[in-house]
């Protein structure tokens, strides 16, 4: 059976796929050590991160102008990659009240993301119709996510995206690669041979939560998500949540919580309003106002308002 990704000597030839012959017994190292290894690695990551900082703030910033006028962020992914790419995404609304305009296409889709399902990483036409469902436009990012950089799964789908006018980023953890390639935008972390050879969940999967997480992130602070580091779209829908959307507001504004509790409540929970009144000395109504007019912006929203209620 031939390797899933296509030639075996372009598949072996992987810095992913290589094996660390210092570690050929590993079976018989203390358990310490191998913990320490572990952590080494992650080290390693962090500086391999560092070193794509350049196009992933490229990412960040294309991102966000597409998303500012209703462009979606489509990730699209197989294996780890791909579940990581689907957590991230449901991570958006819960997180900063984004809701439907960052979603995820998995190889064999939701059971992929909960069995194993591989074999559909080898096809090129089932990653474009997972792409093609979703009707994709030139206000569309479609960001696909690939180890190997070489997933026909993931090429299918970013060539759909190509096809239908949205801007492609790809995103791979090995340099020059085929997705890159195939990609407006490539993304590439060299995170090299893994300490169990080929299991691209270790270094690649740290790799890609760390790259996921800050292109997500920082999008969402394009976006004015945040005020400063706090999150300021966060649901309110438990106690936990309730207790740190007040605790946002008397950190952003500086009154105390009964204050804070009284505004909120004029507000109806939502911390922004809240916020931008508090803050501009308005009342929760023109601060909502002045919140639309500014698309969201508290600071702006804040300029905006009229102080002279």
């Amino acid at each position: 059976m031939p390797p899933v990704e296509g030639d075996a000597a372009l598949f072996d030839a992987l810095s992913t796929e290589a094996i660390r012959p210092e570690l050929s017994e590993l079976d018989r190292w203390t358990t310490i050590d191998s913990v320490r290894l572990f952590a080494d690695d992650q080290l390693r990551v962090a500086a391999a991160v560092r070193d794509a900082a350049a196009p992933i703030a490229v990412a960040v910033d294309v991102i966000a102008d597409r998303m500012r006028t209703g462009g979606r962020l489509i990730y699209i992914g197989a294996g780890t990659g791909g579940r990581l790419a689907v957590v991230d995404a449901a991570e958006i609304g819960p997180t900063y009240g984004l809701h439907g305009q960052v979603v995820a296409v998995v190889a064999g889709g939701i059971e992929g993301f909960t069995e194993r399902r591989e074999h559909y990483e080898d096809v090129a036409s089932a990653g474009a119709a997972g792409i093609e469902i979703l009707q994709p436009t030139a206000d569309d990012v479609v960001f696909g996510v690939s180890a190997s950089g070489r997933t026909p799964y993931v090429l299918g789908g970013i060539a759909a995206g190509r096809a239908a006018g949205s801007l492609t980023i790809g995103f791979a953890c090995t340099l020059s690669s085929e997705l890159g390639a195939a990609s407006d935008l490539a993304i590439e972390v060299a995170t090299g041979p893994e300490i169990v050879a080929g299991s691209t969940r270790l270094k690649a999967g740290s790799a890609q939560k760390c790259v996921l997480n800050a292109i997500s992130t920082l999008v969402m602070v394009r976006l004015g998500r945040t005020y400063g580091n706090l999150m300021i779209d966060a649901i309110a829908d438990n106690a936990k949540l309730r207790h740190r959307t007040l605790r946002v507001v008397v950190q952003a504004t500086g009154v105390d919580d009964v204050r804070a509790s009284e505004v909120l409540d004029e507000a109806g929970g939502n911390a922004k309003i809240a916020v931008v009144a508090l803050l501009a000395g308005v009342s929760t109504k023109r601060a909502e106002r002045a919140l639309r007019a500014a698309a969201g912006q508290v600071r702006y929203a804040v300029s905006l308002a009229d102080a002279r209620d």
